[in-house]
């Protein structure tokens, strides 16, 4: 089938109604029908009134997480459950973050995990058969699901095909028959023009005698028979022969299901309405409303979404994953992420109009879609409170494609400065909550290069601008040289010093305007791009010991798998039963030049990380047992590539530095190269850096330089 010709554009729907629904839903989270509407009555907007992010959550940790596997092993529908559950594990933190970890035998997805990390290969890692129906048939086999429907738009038997391995990675039996209705429903969403149309074609792909298509069935005529079309009717009938009093478990596929396919079909395919009527259900609100909001922001497509619930999401979003660069995303990023595998799994290309923003490496801020901001916001520069901004998507104007960022600031009354921003790194205080336990690192670095187009409307006040980064540990802006800006676009550019201690958490435009009276300014900005490679320090002197809640602490910069890792002395610090690990930088470095100081605190081993691409695909050059081993992640394993003897002692700084060019690594001690090794077996040539403990091992860390190329 031939990819729709809006495909890209739905698809980023489609992630715009997960995140709404989400976000919708979870204020609600596990509330009852009555007391939601004893306390709400109606719900038609969102419930909280959130001046900060909201957190990570579950519901969109995991979908891109496991869609990675496409990237990591074949596009194609060969792909295996097997492979699906490495990339699972590649991103999941050990036992915090990223999933409900509710305990072994309670948690579907805890369950799983640990199944997994102790050698239960999927499909039986998630199986009935291994963990029994109460475990396997909770909600998450639909609610992780969704990217597996985007990427077969109007092909509901593959995104089956493919969403049957991906869900019974952690579940099974009507788990895994959820998982696939709902990516089929999304599939089938991008060429259907009936949303019951929809619901029939995507029960199609799975058993007809299944629970799950006899609960729909039988939905489906009561909806047939209410003249009324009266959804609380339908609801109260749900209540009574398919509520959660009927099913084992914390949180069951079943009644939640019910309430996803009533509202579809008494929403009559409007987004809005729909999504009202699945929150106003209660029970997994957030969970219900982020697959129902996929769905329907497909269907009904980005005109079918009411501005009001894009304005707090603001195109961007956080995740909890052991790769901080990968948890800081904007919304059109995870549209092309996803789209550019429809295109490869339909062996098309990417249409001419959009090859230009497809790459989903680096930072491309390109304001294409109609509405999306990717995440920037203005801010006055002196925190002033008399200047009012409005910032929006427009196709007024562009320097490259459609689109532009259309920013409007008034009233301007003498000198003012105000800022064009976008966050590049997260702290606990820019959050509501500490849901699913967020990290980051940060997405800019010293050394790199930005570059913005800028223009001004005819009637403008006179104005200049530059470039700018904000370092969050001195509180410093690092700014380029202002320009004057006009009625023409003009390329603005900065390279951010190399530096040391600096952490980059905003970067942006910086615009004064000049004396003026009573004025009002409109710029425009497009093809905002960072590029180019980092060259920086840690002083982890700067760094600080983050507090989210007496669960959740993190050392800033840096996300960890397991352990306990903080500041202490100036240096971070580093322990764990086992195994220990915590990282910084962006998975997509190439070739590196990174050097620590590595002081071994009690026996086992110590060293650092490169190429890290996850828990499970890394290299690291490590002390142990009195030699210094080249070691291999291999799916969660490491392998030693090569070691020689080495002295050192507890208590004793070690300064070890690797350079990798391709697949050549050399390690070097105090300058002095010590191992040269070529890895011509599958060598990870890309990857972020961190610091490794196993066996019990302890060890401190300070003094790292971080080069790429």
């Amino acid at each position: 089938m031939k990819i729709p010709a809006d495909y890209i554009e739905r698809c980023y729907a489609g992630w715009l109604g997960k995140l709404i629904g989400v976000r919708f839903g979870i204020p609600i989270e596990g509330w009852e029908f009555e007391r939601i509407r004893k306390v709400y009555g109606k719900l038609d907007c969102y419930i909280d009134n959130y001046k900060k992010m909201l957190a990570a959550d579950d519901d969109v940790n995991v979908p891109l997480a496991l869609l990675g596997a496409l990237y990591d092993f074949t596009h194609t529908s060969e792909i295996t459950s097997e492979q699906i559950g490495i990339t699972l594990l590649n991103n999941a933190p050990h036992e915090h973050g990223f999933f409900w970890w509710g305990g072994y035998g309670i948690s579907t997805e805890h369950t799983a995990y640990i199944n997994l990390r102790e050698g239960i290969k999927a499909p039986l890692s998630g199986s009935v058969e291994h963990n029994g129906e109460a475990v396997a048939e909770q909600i998450g086999g639909q609610i992780f699901i969704d990217p597996w429907g985007l990427i077969a738009p109007g092909d509901p038997n593959l995104a089956a095909q493919y969403a049957e391995k991906a869900a019974s990675v952690t579940h099974g039996g009507n788990g895994v028959y959820g998982g696939m209705f709902v990516a089929a429903a999304i599939a089938c969403a991008f060429t259907r023009k009936n949303i019951r149309d929809v619901i029939d074609t995507a029960l199609g792909v799975i058993p007809a005698d299944c629970e799950y298509v006899r609960m729909a069935k039988d939905i489906i005529g009561f909806h047939d028979c209410d003249s009324s079309k009266n959804w609380e009717k339908a609801f109260s009938h749900i209540k009574a022969n398919w509520g959660y009093d009927r099913y084992p478990g914390s949180c069951h596929i079943i009644p939640n299901s019910a309430v996803m396919i009533m509202s579809m079909l008494y929403g009559s395919g409007d987004f809005s309405e729909t999504l009202c009527i699945c929150n106003m259900s209660g029970w997994d609100t957030d969970c219900n409303a982020g697959n129902v909001g996929t769905i329907m922001g497909v269907f009904a497509g980005l005109k079918g979404i009411d501005p009001k619930w894009r304005t707090r999401i603001n195109d961007i979003y956080a995740r909890a994953t052991v790769i901080g660069t990968r948890n800081l995303l904007d919304i059109p990023w995870c549209a092309f992420y996803t789209a550019n595998l429809g295109y490869k799994i339909a062996n098309e290309e990417v249409p001419q109009r959009w090859s230009p923003f497809s790459n989903t490496k680096g930072i491309h801020y390109h304001f294409e879609f109609p509405g999306s901001t990717h995440g920037f916001f203005a801010r006055d520069a002196a925190a002033q409170s008399d200047i009012i901004f409005h910032v929006t998507q427009t196709n007024e104007t562009s320097a490259l494609g459609e689109g532009s960022l259309k920013i409007s600031a008034s009233p301007l009354n003498g000198e003012k400065s105000f800022c064009i921003a976008r966050r590049t790194h997260m702290r606990p205080e820019d959050f509501h909550d500490s849901r699913s336990d967020p990290s980051f690192s940060p997405l800019v670095y010293p050394g790199q290069s930005m570059s913005v187009k800028i223009k001004l409307t005819d009637d403008y006040p006179p104005c200049s601008a530059a470039l700018y980064a904000l370092d969050a540990n001195s509180g410093k802006m690092i700014k380029a040289d202002d320009i004057d800006i006009n009625s023409e676009w003009k390329d603005l550019n900065f390279t951010i010093p190399s530096g040391n201690g600096v952490c980059i958490d905003e970067i942006g435009v910086s615009v004064y305007v000049k004396d003026s009276w009573n004025a009002s300014a409109v710029i425009f900005i497009d093809e905002f791009t960072v590029t180019g490679n980092a060259g920086y320090g840690i002083d982890f002197s700067k760094e600080r010991n983050e507090y989210w809640h007496v669960h959740h602490r993190e050392v800033s910069q840096f996300t960890y798998l397991r352990g306990i890792w903080k500041i202490e002395n100036n240096q971070l610090s580093g322990t764990g039963p086992s195994f220990a690990e915590a990282y910084t930088g962006s998975i997509d470095w190439e070739d590196i030049d990174f050097s620590a100081k590595v002081t071994p605190l009690v026996l086992g081993r110590a060293g650092i990380g490169f190429r890290v691409q996850g828990a499970m695909r890394s290299y690291c050059a490590a002390l142990e047992n009195k030699k210094l081993c080249l070691m291999k992640n291999i799916n969660g394993n490491y392998k030693t590539l090569c070691d020689i003897p080495f002295d050192y002692s507890i208590g004793s700084p070690v300064s070890l530095r690797v350079i990798c060019k391709g697949a050549q690594i050399e390690i070097f001690e105090n300058e002095k190269k010590i191992i040269d090794f070529t890895d011509k077996e599958n060598p990870y040539l890309t990857g972020c850096v961190g610091a490794v403990l196993a066996n019990g091992g302890r060890a401190s860390y300070s003094d790292w330089i971080i080069k790429t190329s």
